[in-house]
C-alpha cells in the first residue's frame, strides 16, 4: 500500500546543511576529547602512523580507557580522531560538522562533528598495527559517505526517496505501520510486526539461510527494531537473523536485540533488588552517538523490552536525543511528538530507559 502521509508531522522535516560535505549529523559526548586525569587517564600508549593520503598528521597516538574498554586514536595536537570499542565494530569518527532538524516536532537541533561508521571486524587492543584497520582507517577517517547517523535520518518525514539500479526504494519517508482496524490514537493506532524488507518490497534471506517474503500492505515502513535492522543491516552490513536467537546477527524483535544480540553492553541491563522487574538506569554517560537504547514502555509486555532506537548525541540545548520508528509519529522521528525522545527527563520513553549496547 502507498506509505501513509505523517499528519503528525504536518509541520514537515527541515534538514539545514550546516556544512557541503554532510547530509545530516548529532553531536559526540565530549568525555573522550581531551586527555584526563584520574580514573579515566591512558592505560596503554602507544603510536602508529597516519594512514597514507590524509591530511592528519604523520603519527597518531593511541590510548586506552575505560569505562567501556576502548582505545582513543588522537592526532598531534592531542585531539580524538576516533573512538573503538574492545570487541565492537562500531567506531566513532571526526569528521566535518553536521546539523539535524525536525522543526515540525522539536525546536531543538544536533550538531556534531562525529560520524560513526562500522569497522570490518570487531576492534582489540593493537588492532592498529594489523593491516585490515590500517586500510580501513585510511578509507574511513575524513570520508563523507553516508554513515549510520546519515542513513537513520534518511527514513523520517518528507526525506527524499531514493532508488537503486534494480528500481528498489532504499530510502526515504517511512511509515510505522499500516493502520490497525481495531486501534485509536494513543491505543495501538498502526500494526507492528512490520520488517525492513517490507519497507524495501523484496524478498530477504538471512544470515541464518531463512528466506522471508514482504508484506505488500506493510510496503514503506518498518517499526522501531525494522528499522534498526534496517540502518544497521541492510544499508550498513551488519548481518541480520529472522528471528530472535542468539547467533551471528542482529535478532528481530527490540527484545531479541537488548537480551541476545550481539553487542557491549555499554549500559548493563539491570534488576530490582530480590525481582525480575528491569529499572532505569542511573547513568547514561558511556553513551556515544550510534549506540542502540533499549526501553520498556507498554505494561501489557510485562518484562519485554519493546522499543529500541539509536543514540543521536547531545542536542543544542544539551540535552541527549535518539531517534526511533514509533507510532505516534508514523515512522521515523527524533522529535517530541507523542513524548520526547530525550534521555534526560522524566517523560514516557526517558523513564522506560533500560539498557544500550555498542555493536
Amino acid at each position: 500500500m502507498p506509505v501513509t502521509r505523517k499528519s503528525l508531522l504536518s509541520g514537515g522535516l527541515a534538514v539545514t546543511l550546516l556544512a557541503a560535505s554532510g547530509y545530516l549529523t548529532v553531536q559526540l559526548r565530549d568525555r573522550d576529547r581531551q586527555p584526563s586525569a584520574g580514573s579515566s587517564a591512558p592505560l596503554i600508549t602507544s603510536t602508529g602512523p597516519a594512514p597514507a593520503g590524509t591530511a592528519a598528521p604523520a603519527e597518531y597516538r593511541y590510548e586506552r580507557l575505560a569505562g567501556p574498554d576502548r582505545t582513543v586514536v588522537r592526532d598531534a595536537r592531542g585531539g580524538v580522531v576516533a573512538t573503538l570499542t574492545d570487541s565492537a565494530r562500531t567506531a566513532v569518527l571526526a569528521g566535518s560538522s553536521r546539523t539535524f532538524a525536525e522543526p515540525g516536532t522539536t525546536t531543538a537541533t544536533v550538531v556534531t562533528d562525529s560520524w560513526v561508521r562500522l569497522m570490518p571486524q570487531p576492534w582489540k587492543p593493537g588492532a592498529e598495527q594489523e593491516g585490515w584497520f590500517r586500510t580501513w582507517f585510511q578509507q574511513s577517517l575524513g570520508s563523507t559517505a553516508d554513515d549510520v547517523l546519515a542513513v537513520a535520518t534518511q527514513y523520517v518525514a518528507d526525506a527524499p526517496a531514493e532508488k537503486d539500479a534494480k528500481g528498489v526504494r532504499f530510502k526515504g519517508d517511512a511509515s510505522f505501520g499500516p493502520l490497525n482496524p481495531n486501534g485509536s490514537a494513543g491505543n495501538d493506532l498502526r500494526l507492528e510486526q512490520t520488517d525492513f524488507f517490507d519497507y524495501l518490497g523484496v524478498p530477504y534471506t538471512f544470515a541464518d539461510k531463512v528466506a522471508k517474503q514482504p508484506d505488500k500492505t506493510r510496503y514503506g515502513a518498518f517499526d522501531c527494531s525494522g528499522f534498526v535492522r534496517m540502518v544497521y543491516g541492510y544499508r550498513s552490513g551488519y548481518p541480520l537473523l529472522s528471528k530472535d536467537v542468539a547467533g551471528p546477527g542482529l535478532p528481530r524483535t527490540a527484545n531479541g536485540l537488548a537480551r541476545v544480540g550481539p553487542g557491549v553492553p555499554v549500559i548493563p541491563l539491570t534488576t530490582a533488588a530480590g525481582s525480575d522487574t528491569t529499572v532505569r538506569p542511573a547513568s547514561i554517560d558511556p553513551l556515544q552517538p550510534g549506540d542502540l537504547v533499549f526501553f520498556e514502555i507498554d505494561a501489557r509486555t510485562g518484562a519485554r523490552l519493546d522499543h529500541t532506537g539509536i543514540y543521536l548525541g547531545l542536542d543544542t540545548d544539551g540535552h541527549p536525543r535518539y531517534i526511533s520508528s514509533r507510532e505516534e509519529a508514523d515512522g521515523p522521528t527524533f522529535g517530541d511528538k507523542g513524548g520526547t525522545s530525550r534521555l534526560d527527563d522524566n517523560g514516557m520513553y526517558a523513564k522506560g530507559l533500560r539498557n544500550a549496547k555498542r555493536l
